[in-house]
């Protein structure tokens, strides 16, 4: 009987306590998380509520009482925290990285610097500053097509463009400056155009195994309008690819991630164990790397474990001993779409306590609780994304239609982006890129 401990608490946690779930291999959850997740602990042996993440002194109790084998690290903040580091000294190993190469995560500064100090293709012309002083000069070189990035994590909102969010160098040095009082340093970098992708690996610290390409839609509304978001959904197609990137994209995605891995190891001395997240961008001249995040992705993690055939419990193990050379991790060969239900004004002013009624699933589709709480046996909104509805199907036009429906199912105050996974925004993005290389 194995003994996993999960820590996190949203749909990204329950597809992977799931996904555990469905092993050959029986296995007992316990789950460290900051609310409870109703789906999450029908399916866990413990649950223990914390109001941090990074609380290491509840974490030891609850930890050395249930005595587990390994944990699954879901959330970034412990990572930057060093909860590995500290887990490793209670004798429990961990799929996730240390905080010294979370740090790729964690330091915008430092994954650029990296890729720069190791000749690794892929970044935009950028420059680091720990003073006002250049910030001016600097966007005005760029052609005041920029992007100022918070070096530390902000939750998603660190990251700001100029002609979305900053609409002057002004407003851009303004935020910048901003940035260095906080953290020390800002990241100011050149303003990519094309069409994002994520490449997600598992990685032992030597070897990477690929899992199928996907592509988030962060703007809240549909034709990609409205506030950014942590993401409204993905879609990834049955030939484990997207339509718009070719085998060459691919294969210079993937190269990036495998130099980084090397360079991390030549960096910090240890091998980076856990999940590699490219954030990749096709442009008009090739592929270029948007970031690294040192965990898997939500929404991206559900269109992956939902076709994982591997046993996952395999999988990490053979992450945690450095083994994945000598194990096969297949995927169905199908195609996903999901699309997130959440709350009406969401992201700005999301409705909250209010409940909602989740009717019967058709056939093929999924559901992954985020943002609910579950109160006398009624679902109720928490303000943030609430339930992910993934449609799996042989073609991606099967999978929308069982996506679409199963979203439609959510009754209540919540709205979801219709537009995810269809052929005419795909076509689009198609289209965007065939544009671009012209």
């Amino acid at each position: 009987m194995k003994k996993i401990l999960i820590v996190g608490n949203g749909a990204r946690e329950h597809v992977l306590a799931e996904t555990f779930k469905r092993s050959p291999q029986e296995c007992k959850l316990a789950v460290f998380g900051t609310a409870t997740n109703p789906a999450m602990k029908a399916l866990a042996t413990e649950y223990h509520v914390t109001t941090n993440l990074s609380d290491f002194a509840s974490l030891k109790d609850f930890a050395g009482r249930f005595e587990p084998d390994f944990a699954f690290i879901g959330p970034e903040n412990p990572l930057a925290d060093g909860i590995v580091d500290f887990l490793a000294g209670m004798d429990i190993p961990s799929v996730g990285p240390t905080q010294a190469l979370a740090q790729l995560e964690c330091s915008k500064s430092f994954a650029r610097d990296l890729l720069t100090k190791y000749a690794i293709p892929g970044n935009p012309e950028f420059k680091v500053f720990t003073s006002p002083e250049g910030l001016k000069e600097f966007m005005e070189k760029l052609a005041g097509e920029y992007v100022v990035k918070a070096d530390t994590l902000q939750g998603g909102k660190g990251v700001k463009l100029s002609g979305e969010h900053l609409l002057s160098i002004e407003e851009g040095v303004a935020y910048a400056s901003e940035c260095i009082e906080a953290d020390g340093r800002v990241v100011v970098e050149e303003k990519f155009v094309g069409e994002e992708f994520s490449l997600i690996c598992f990685s032992d610290g030597e070897t990477l195994i690929p899992t199928p390409v996907s592509q988030d839609h962060k703007r809240a509304h549909e034709n990609d309008m409205g506030s950014n978001t942590g993401g409204m959904g993905t879609y990834s197609n049955q030939a484990n690819t997207l339509p718009f990137l070719t085998e060459e994209d691919y294969d210079a995605a993937m190269e990036i991630n495998h130099k980084v891995i090397e360079a991390l190891k030549e960096e910090t001395g240890a091998g980076f164990k856990g999940i590699l997240y490219g954030g990749f961008i096709l442009v008009k001249n090739g592929v270029k790397l948007i970031e690294y995040n040192a965990r898997f992705g939500d929404p991206e993690v559900m269109n992956i474990l939902t076709l994982l055939k591997t046993d996952l419990i395999q999988i990490c193990e053979a992450i945690i001993e450095e083994r994945l050379s000598d194990i096969s991790v297949e995927f169905e060969r199908k195609a996903t779409v999901l699309k997130y239900v959440v709350p009406e004004g969401y992201p700005d002013k999301s409705v909250r306590n209010v409940q909602i009624e989740l009717t019967p699933l058709p056939d093929g589709a999924r559901a992954y609780f985020a943002s609910v709480d579950e109160r006398e046996g009624h679902l109720y909104l928490l303000g943030s994304r609430a339930i992910a509805m993934v449609g799996i199907g042989d073609t991606l036009e099967e999978a929308e239609a069982i996506a679409q429906a199963a979203a439609e199912s959510v009754k209540g105050p919540v709205f979801f982006r219709k537009d995810i996974g269809t052929s005419q925004l795909i076509q689009k993005r198609i289209d965007h890129i065939t544009k671009l290389r012209a």
